[in-house]
């Protein structure tokens, strides 16, 4: 680092001293010569206190990270992305209230709302994702940069009406690097070296629009294989915007360090603080994201951050501006959290000022609820509960249960939990012994009417006669097929560039859970499928992942 403060106080040396060694102990199993690993920096008030590399950059060729390897930092790009949008409304050329179709002017008109810039800057466009589009239709087929700006454009509707909700969309900021190539007349890696990565002193820090590129000094990306060894990690589609920088440690902690400076080399005040200034939704609902960048309080310390993930990758960059404490880590395949890293950091580096662990709701206060799912008729979407370790757990449209919130009368998740804006259910409508037959959830302050589904599911193959079939779909430009193979449902996508097969469980004769035959898209996250009936008919179908929602499919009639 540039600037060194004095170093601290002999009393709070020792605690110090004592807390690093405890980080380094949670590192220091993941120092191995046959796994890939990670790299960690922390610095307190500009001061250094930990930097350390371990595991390797290269399984084939045994190179071993260090603390100057780059790596991929996956959605940690995006609040760059934001301030690149920013700089150029300082330089008056855009404005962010300025409708997408001035700057695209392909991009169809979808709404009289917008959607807007700043829509675009918070996830709350409604955009449908081209990253999500293109494994719906292609699984992880790998496609060379071009077909993300024309996937979106080719799309017939909104996940959503602009403004009224927040679901994370690589897609909106993939839209957003397009914008500052056109209105810069630079490519998106140009202007970022101009602008921000050369005036910072970032010399490793740089855009890679997709992971067949060859970049100096860059670690590969790893996953585990069933039979216990590595497979790279390919992101099938292009990562402008959303999640293309790659950096080093320090250029990380320099950038953390000038986040937190009253004095911007970089950009106005104003520009840095919408970066993580709070989205009001429509509805008058608050989220804790903004241009790129989520704050909330943590344990009673307020928190800046952004993670980040991709297929062989993660990190987390994280600041307690108050305490002047700056912690990244990047990872490139080890197998550890992390932003669980980084809050256990956190932990042992601020004992003294964090409050109490937040006390989450126990299952067994709503024994009524486990196991049950229940389903919007309105939006498609599913939700259910389980017992996770004694505690109340939630999952969103067939996603991983996650650990509910309780307070003021309430349980919900929220940002930190999801991607997506809160999920609040009123505690005090649910009787703890008996299994409410509807439930009513407020998704980004808006109430939705959700009706609990049978306890047991109709067999798969008593549906096939009325679901299998060929669908088609325009947005995804892609054909699907519905079988029953070995007693199971199968939906194949064919896209044109390829295929996608995937497994449907009946959760009712109108609502299934979609999981992808490909494993590596399995642990990603599953999907929801509504079906459309007309007269009692199969006339189509709805398809809903975590981040792209109402995909229509339509039944194909026989020609026969």
């Amino acid at each position: 680092m540039s600037q060194q403060p004095s170093p601290p106080l002999p009393d709070t040396a020792a605690a110090e001293a004592a807390a690093l060694a405890a980080i380094d102990a949670l590192v220091a199993p993941f120092n191995r010569g046959d796994a890939p690993g990670m790299v960690i920096g922390i610095a307190r008030n500009g001061r250094l206190l930990y930097r350390r590399a371990v595991g390797m950059a290269s399984l084939e060729m045994g190179v071993a990270n260090t603390p100057t390897t780059r790596m991929r930092i996956a959605s940690t790009s995006k609040h760059f992305t934001a301030l690149a949008v920013l700089l150029l409304a300082e330089d008056g050329l855009l404005d962010v209230e300025d409708p997408v179709q001035k700057h695209l002017p392909e991009m169809p008109a979808l709404s009289a709302n917008g959607p807007t810039l700043r829509h675009l800057l918070a996830h709350t466009s409604g955009w449908r994702g081209h990253d999500e589009l293109w494994a719906i239709a292609h699984g992880l087929t790998f496609t060379e940069p071009g077909p993300g700006l024309p996937a979106m454009a080719r799309q017939s509707e909104l996940n959503f009406e602009p403004g009224t909700q927040m679901v994370y969309s690589n897609g909106g900021y993939h839209l957003l690097a397009k914008i500052v190539e056109r209105v810069s007349g630079q490519s998106f890696n140009d202007f970022l070296k101009a602008r921000i990565f050369g005036p910072l002193n970032m010399p490793d820090t740089a855009s890679v629009a997709t992971d067949h590129e060859v970049v100096p000094g860059l670690a590969g990306l790893y996953m585990p294989t069933s039979g216990g060894g590595w497979q790279r990690g390919v992101y099938p589609c292009e990562l402008d915007g959303g999640g293309s920088l790659v950096s080093t440690v320090d250029d990380m902690l320099r950038w953390l360090a000038h986040m937190r400076s009253s004095e911007k080399t970089v950009g106005s005040a104003k520009s840095w603080a919408l970066l993580s200034e709070p989205t009001i939704l429509s509805s008058g609902s608050k989220v804790t994201y903004g241009y790129g960048l989520a704050r909330h309080p943590y344990r009673g310390v307020e928190i800046i951050h952004h993670a980040g993930a991709v297929l062989g990758a993660q990190s987390q960059m994280i600041t307690v501006p108050a305490h002047g404490l700056d912690i990244i880590v990047m990872v490139n395949g080890a197998a550890v959290g992390a932003s669980a890293l980084a809050l256990n950091a956190i932990e042992l580096l601020l004992p003294d000022v964090l409050a109490p662990r937040e006390v989450r709701p126990l299952a067994s206060d709503f024994p009524a609820l486990l196991g049950q799912r229940y389903h919007a008729p309105s939006t498609g979407s599913v939700l259910g509960f389980s017992d996770a370790g004694g505690k109340l757990a939630m999952s969103w449209q067939a996603s991983g249960p996650q650990l509910m919130h309780q307070g003021d009368g309430k349980l919900w998740l929220g940002v930190q939990d999801l991607p997506i804006n809160d999920l609040v259910i009123d505690a005090s409508d649910i009787d703890p012994q008996r299994t409410p037959d509807t439930l009513v959830l407020h998704e980004g302050g808006l109430p939705r009417r959700f009706e609990r589904l049978p306890a047991t599911a109709p067999d798969a193959a008593s549906l096939a006669d009325a679901l299998c079939g060929n669908y088609t779909s325009a947005d995804l430009d892609a054909t699907a097929q519905m079988a029953l193979v070995d007693g199971t449902l199968q939906l194949t996508v064919q896209g044109r560039h390829g295929q996608h097969l995937c497994l449907l469980t009946p959760l009712s004769a109108d609502v299934m859970v979609l999981t992808s035959a490909n494993p590596v898209l399995a642990r990603m996250g599953k999907s929801i499928l509504n079906v459309e009936r007309k007269a009692g008919r199969v006339v189509g179908l709805r398809l809903d992942t975590l981040r792209a929602r109402n995909i229509h499919l339509a039944r194909q009639e026989s020609r026969a």
